[in-house]
């Protein structure tokens, strides 16, 4: 049961607790998780019924709180001072010390950050004092929710519960800008508009059109086709052997024996549990991998139920001829 809520601090104790929470801003409703939570951030992808590991929007309280994850230019913090709290999302390179977890990213060195312009959020995430991973609260491919009602139309029983914060003002999601380059890249237009941004750091370019079949894939940011994280050594799937020379990304009770590094991403075989611990083990394998002079990685099957789906997909495009 889906409980609404009045207090912030209540959907923040929540919220720190692991679970779910939709909450208000001025743009549209946000499905909050604990981004620091690798467990509570699957858990939005399998309440929203997202197909695919997209980045995630993250919410801080203030831009110090943001800039504490990310590396922020010049350009960042002007765009900051001019339209945070608001409407704007930026995308920056993460810190060697951004606690937010890999999967909120997809996996990326960068990290899409914004502070909402909405008194009930802010209270929110400053009772809560950490970043809130939060795309819109609906189930994937339905319309963005604006209001409580929305909300529950769609994820009611999938949630713990939803902060009441009245209607949103803006009712369209935040302007998505790429600093991660030279030149800033405009990748999703909303609630800033170009030309007010360009008032403050000049010229912001688009991104080249995606065709019919990059559209289907998973995006480097919100709003831009995703270059997803491949380990260096070469990747094989479904394996149902493993050789000393290779390491072994695990799924369930019974890892094949014989690996030279094991990673398993559910030892009970839990799906949202593999979902969450996917980047970290691709990772963690690929330098031990190389610091033990290993061959490639092994990845034993993970059903296609739920998250499992999405997990083929970014294996498999892991595992994909490099270019």
């Amino acid at each position: 049961m889906t409980r609404v809520l009045t207090d912030p601090a209540e959907a923040a104790a929540l919220l720190r607790a692991g679970e779910l929470v939709a909450f208000p801003s001025e743009t549209v409703y946000g499905l909050g998780a604990d981004a620091w939570n690798g467990r509570a951030v699957a858990s939005v992808f399998e309440a929203k019924g997202r197909p695919h590991f997209n980045p995630l929007i993250c919410h801080f309280a203030s831009a110090e709180a943001a800039f504490a994850e990310v590396v922020a230019d010049p350009r960042a913090q002007a765009l900051a001072e001019r339209f945070w709290p608001g409407p704007l999302t930026l995308v920056l390179p993460r810190r060697t010390s951004c606690r937010v977890d890999l999967l909120a990213g997809a996996g990326l060195e960068t990290l899409a950050v914004r502070v909402p312009a909405h008194p009930v959020a802010l209270a929110m995430l400053r009772e809560a004092g950490r970043p809130i991973a939060g795309p819109s609260a609906n189930r994937s491919g339905q319309v963005s929710p604006t209001s409580v009602a929305h909300v529950l139309a769609g994820l009611s029983g999938r949630i713990a519960a939803v902060l009441q914060g009245g209607d949103c003002a803006v009712g369209v999601e935040s302007t998505v800008l790429d600093l991660t380059g030279s030149g800033a890249v405009l990748l999703r237009p909303g609630g800033v508009p170009a030309a007010a941004i360009e008032a403050v750091i000049g010229r912001v370019g688009r991104p080249v059109p995606l065709s019919a079949a990059e559209a289907t894939r998973s995006l480097r940011s919100p709003g831009m086709l995703l270059s997803h994280y491949a380990p260096s050594l070469p990747l094989r799937l479904a394996a149902d052997r493993v050789g000393a020379d290779e390491a072994l990304l695990a799924f369930g009770p019974a890892p094949l024996p014989g690996a030279g590094a094991l990673w398993n991403l559910s030892p009970s075989g839990n799906v949202a549990e593999a979902a969450a611990r996917l980047f970290s083990g691709l990772r963690w394998l690929d330098a031990e991998g190389q610091r033990l002079g290993l061959r490639g990685i092994a990845a034993m099957p993970v059903p296609a139920e739920g998250l499992g789906e999405a997990i083929q997909d970014r294996l498999a495009r892991a595992a994909a001829p490099r270019g």
